[in-house]
């Protein structure tokens, strides 16, 4: 490992601590909140079981029971936990926080997330040489959440192609963790009570960035170039497109208030979504529901207007 490519830029505090030659190694617990995705999972926790890095404990929150196939969990080589939650990603992923209480780190994947096989061992080293670390993401090498979805068989030879390419020490700073794929050290998580808000009902939108912001006054939250899979963007267990785009503006609008996020991220964010469902709802994708999004954002925008905005309201629409 090519150490000096893991020191902090010029300036930081605190310096790396060296301690891969001594055989330090952390608890990681890995989280897979899941719901609709049966047999895609199956495929996550096989590349999971693979890792040059076996986790020491994997954590599974299904929204139903019939969410996950039990006999997948009984041929893993690690300790494995199943935690049942109502449907709900923010209160699936609290679920796996509670059960990950003595972990070093907790490294989140989406059920659609398929990780390169040294992803854990890349979490290790970035966290034992990096104390001042406290959240890190990886870039997916494909992201099926932009497009129609990646097949599980295109990922999987995107995985075995990329297999042979030499980790890519380099980390950067970024603002927020993206929710497929993150990570997190539990120290400060535990010492402050820190949750994901459960005010963002359903699939969350923008659940990762309000949780590591809030852990943006204990450390660096950063971008890790070495951390690399394929995000399906599987289709299946979404959202309704009404509901979508009415969180595309109240979610932002409710963190802008609580405080974790800026106006500056926000603002642009919001404005890209509703321009983009505007411009594609005549010709949408098949893959969207632009008209369904674009309704959202007006319901959202004449809550806004009126005074009664708010996340949860996306459960009383249909």
């Amino acid at each position: 490992m090519n150490e000096k490519a893991l020191k902090p830029p010029n300036g930081s505090v605190n310096p790396p601590r060296n301690l891969l030659a001594s055989g330090e190694r952390l608890k990681i617990a890995v989280g897979i909140a899941t719901a609709g995705r049966r047999v895609i999972l199956d495929y996550t926790l096989d590349l999971i079981a693979r890792q040059t890095r076996l986790p020491d404990d994997l954590i599974v929150c299904p929204a139903a029971v019939e969410d996950l196939n039990a006999v997948s969990l009984q041929r893993l080589p690690f300790t494995t936990a199943v935690r049942i939650g109502k449907r709900g990603l923010t209160v699936q992923r609290n679920q796996i926080l509670s059960a990950a209480d003595t972990s070093d780190v907790i490294v989140f994947f989406d059920d659609d997330f398929f990780p390169q096989l040294n992803y854990l061992e890349e979490v290790e080293k970035l966290f034992l040489c990096n104390a001042d670390v406290v959240a890190v993401t990886g870039r997916p090498i494909l992201d099926g959440a932009n497009g129609p979805g990646v097949a599980a068989e295109t990922a999987l030879k995107l995985i075995y192609a990329d297999e042979l390419v030499a980790a890519n020490q380099v980390f950067v700073p970024t603002y927020g963790t993206y929710g497929c794929n993150m990570a997190f050290r539990m120290d400060p998580i535990r010492q402050h009570g820190l949750l994901f808000d459960e005010n963002l009902p359903l699939y969350g939108w923008q659940e990762d960035i309000d949780f590591s912001r809030q852990l943006s006054g204990f450390g660096r939250i950063v971008d890790a170039k070495a951390l690399r899979g394929v995000h399906l963007g599987a289709k299946g267990g979404r959202t309704s497109g009404v509901r979508v785009g009415y969180s595309q503006i109240a979610n932002p609008v409710y963190l802008i208030r609580k405080g974790t996020v800026s106006i500056a991220f926000a603002g642009p964010l919001v404005c890209r979504n509703v321009l983009a469902n505007l411009g594609k709802s005549l010709r949408p994708e098949p893959w969207i529901d632009r008209r369904g999004r674009l309704m959202g954002n007006c319901l959202a925008l004449r809550d806004l207007l009126v005074g009664r905005i708010a996340p949860k309201r996306i459960l009383e629409l249909k």
